[in-house]
């Protein structure tokens, strides 16, 4: 891996508790570097930081700064008037972007990178565990906390990378992987992209940086297949066998998944995956033709499969006893939560199905609110938040009332979080069916779960 010597020793993150930025502030901690950062609000990954010794504050105040930075990483998230980030612009600091510093670490490294507007958080996750419980290693910048090692970095000894390629504002540009996977290209930022078709395009010019000699494997049926490069190539598929890698012989058992994973070249039988949704199975698949990719024996790789724990908010159970299983998921596109809901329900047939979601980003409401309705019809009853905004200011009349209009078959309300709470313990002290309980969203709603959990164990 590079350790860029231009970088110096002094590395302000402004957001560093982002999940891509809080990765990359752990490598730099981890290498010696002298790390500290700004974030707009304390979470429990900001605490970590601080326990990890990387300090943290949360005004946007330039006399908080260190004005010996050798170097400023940014996340394009960062509004253009934050102060801070305007005191190192004026002064002409040297100012990178989080995307261009992951391109500057792994410029010397053998990089399997991940893409797609779905799935690749976990497919990501996935792959470094197997490289990392088979003994192979590598090092890991992830989107997301492996639940088995409770971080989303880890550094190896081998000049290995496994990176999670960020699609928006054309991240993933910067990566040069030897291996790249891309799990999906479903229309999403389009406050970025503008048109479907412009983002489909980032995907094209992501598979063009795949080094001479390189591999991409892609999911079986992606629209422009044909213009997505790679010298060579392979299509997973959940269970087509006009792909080049699938799944067969899938049984549900035990809140998982037993299956076999079959190329014309290999086949590994007996695999066991203990997390819930089909679409696990399907990301397992890709995961699986790297590890083959790189040579690891079968049956490390099915001990790595059998031992993953999953990524945190990636079907996670929060609470799984017979009469009510609680999951909490990070989807906030309407493929996600069809596959989110579909796949819980397929685990737990017969259990009524109540989802919580709150919604992301006012122009990803506006623009999919017709795929939101259809996919949250899947419950049997579903509450709604209010929009969380993160980067955007409110777009007139777009709000979480205009999926509930569009919501047919399910029961719906739009409600704050107070009451969301307040008509959970209503519904558990008169035993009013809380069985298969789903909470979805990018936003804040996470810190909503304990509350949310000591609510509903109450039953």
């Amino acid at each position: 891996m590079s350790n860029d010597k231009n970088i110096g020793n002094k590395i302000y993150f402004i957001g560093i508790g982002g999940i891509g930025m809080s990765a990359l502030a752990r490598y730099f901690r981890f290498h010696g570097k002298e790390v500290s950062g700004y974030d707009k609000t304390e979470t429990p990954l900001t605490n970590e930081l601080i326990s990890e010794g990387i300090p943290v504050h949360y005004e946007d105040n330039p006399n908080l700064i260190p004005k010996d930075a050798d170097l400023i990483v940014y996340t394009p998230a960062i509004p253009a008037d934050h102060r801070e980030l305007q005191y190192y612009r004026e002064h002409k600091y040297r100012l990178l972007k989080r995307s261009e510093v992951l391109g500057l670490i792994t410029s010397s490294s053998f990089n399997i990178c991940v893409a797609g507007t779905h799935g690749k958080t976990t497919i990501s996750t996935m792959i470094a565990h197997i490289l990392r419980h088979s003994g192979y290693g590598c090092n890991a910048f992830l989107g997301g906390i492996a639940v088995n090692y409770n971080s989303n970095f880890w550094s190896d000894k081998r000049n290995v990378c496994v990176v999670e390629a960020d699609e928006y504002d054309r991240s993933f540009l910067k990566l040069n992987p030897d291996i790249a996977v891309i799990t999906a290209m479903d229309a999403d930022h389009l406050d970025i992209y503008g048109t479907a078709e412009a983002m489909e395009e980032a995907f094209i010019g992501f598979t063009q940086k795949i080094k001479s000699g390189g591999l991409l494997i892609s999911k079986f049926g992606l629209s422009r297949d044909k213009e997505l490069g790679g010298t060579k190539r392979i299509r997973y598929s959940l269970q087509n066998e006009k792909g080049d890698a699938f799944a067969k012989n899938i049984r549900m058992s035990r809140g998982g998944y037993e299956y076999d994973v079959a190329k014309k070249d290999w086949i590994i039988k007996g695999v066991r995956l203990n997390m819930g949704g089909m679409h696990n199975v399907e990301n397992s698949v890709a995961a699986i033709s790297v590890a083959q990719e790189l040579g690891i024996e079968n049956e490390k790789i099915k001990a790595a499969v059998e031992a993953f724990r999953g990524v945190k908010r990636r079907f996670e159970y929060i609470i799984r006893k017979d009469d009510l299983v609680f999951i909490d998921d990070y989807a906030h596109h309407p493929e996600e939560l069809r596959a989110l809901i579909s796949g819980a329900k397929a685990l737990f047939s017969g259990m009524k199905c109540t989802v919580v979601f709150q919604p992301h980003l006012y122009t990803r409401t506006r623009d999919l609110v017709d795929g939101f309705a259809e996919s949250l019809g899947l419950a049997d009853e579903v509450f709604l938040l209010p929009i969380y905004p993160a980067r955007e200011l409110p777009i007139a009349g777009v709000t979480s009332e205009m999926i509930e209009g569009k919501i047919k078959n399910a029961k719906v309300a739009t409600v704050s979080k107070e009451e969301l709470l307040k008509r959970l313990s209503e519904k558990v002290k008169n035993e009013n069916g809380i069985e298969l309980f789903i909470t979805a969203g990018a936003g804040d709603i996470d810190a909503m779960l304990p509350a949310i959990k000591n609510v509903l164990e109450k039953k």
